[in-house]
């Protein structure tokens, strides 16, 4: 069993895909297929059953992965300690963040970080906050920029951003006009949602009185794309107010407070109390530290 190997079963595995696991690896579909029969002629196991063109774990292949995870994370914390022992920081960090964050809050600190350390390949792991802890615990994740509050005790939270979240129009909308709007205001309106996520939870809950008049029109998978289709006049949304501030200064959408309700938006860097963290990860904490406050004023 190599390190090889298990990558290219967990590529497998997490893609239920041969053919993206070989693509996103660069290899052929039957290096990996022949990787995969290498593994289970070792173990004299199934790893997968296949139902249709769909790929599914077998009982041997859930403890594979599971184990697996850890030989992972393991073999990179190795190669990183090996690494420190020269005085340059280099190596590997993986960072944590949903896709907002990485587009609107992330750049300048990234920029700052690659500038000190230009021998750290940065990954990021793009998911909600909840998957970031995860894989956190998993040791598949060095840091994380997680929505706060955050409850576990083995993560130490370092606040990073905050914003507030507002309603979001087309500029010649009507109600573009009006200083703030009432929920109450919304309830009319063509509602464009996201898929998931903080902010989902955000709208659920305070349109939860209005739930049986509500028009969610879309439900879209990112702010991007809320943004387009926003300014295409197909709805209106809420966003937090730093996203859309490039759209808003070209006259694209306009930002209105909501009257009576102040929806804010925190972000912290977390990490874990209980593993030591690598030298290139201290060294990220340390960028962030240094960096004037994330939060407009």
């Amino acid at each position: 069993m190599e390190i090889d190997q298990i990558t290219a079963f967990l590529e497998v595995a997490q893609l239920h895909s041969f053919s993206r696991a070989a693509e996103k690896l660069y290899r052929t579909q039957p290096a990996i297929s022949a990787q995969i029969r290498s593994l289970e002629q070792e173990f004299n196991q199934k790893l997968f059953d296949r139902s249709g063109r769909k790929i599914f774990l077998t009982p041997a292949g859930e403890i594979l992965f599971e184990y697996g995870q850890k030989l992972q994370a393991l073999h990179r914390e190795t190669l990183q300690r090996v690494r420190e022992t020269r005085d340059e920081i280099a190596g590997s960090l993986v960072v944590g963040a949903n896709e907002a964050t990485c587009l609107y809050v992330l750049p300048n600190v990234f920029a700052e970080y690659k500038r000190k350390y230009p021998q750290v390949a940065i990954d990021i792991y793009r998911n909600f906050s909840h998957k970031i802890i995860q894989r956190m615990n998993e040791h598949q994740v060095d840091l994380g920029i997680v929505t706060l509050p955050v409850t576990q005790n083995n993560l130490k939270v370092i606040p990073l951003h905050e914003d507030e979240v507002q309603v979001v129009l087309p500029a010649k909308h009507p109600l573009a006009k009006r200083a703030s709007l009432k929920i109450e205001d919304l309830v009319s309106e063509p509602l464009i949602f996201p898929k998931g996520g903080h902010t989902r939870e955000l709208l659920e809950r305070i349109f939860r009185k209005y739930r049986n008049r509500l028009q969610i029109s879309m439900e879209l998978a990112s702010v991007e794309s809320i943004k387009k289709f926003v300014g295409a006049g197909l709805g209106i949304s809420l966003l937090t107010r730093s996203y859309a501030e490039m759209e808003t200064k070209s006259c694209v959408l306009k930002l209105v407070p909501i009257q009576g309700l102040k929806l804010v938006r925190r972000l912290g860097l977390a990490y874990k109390t209980d593993r030591q963290l690598s030298r290139a990860a201290q060294a990220f904490l340390d960028v962030v530290a240094s960096m004037p406050s994330q939060s407009p004023h």
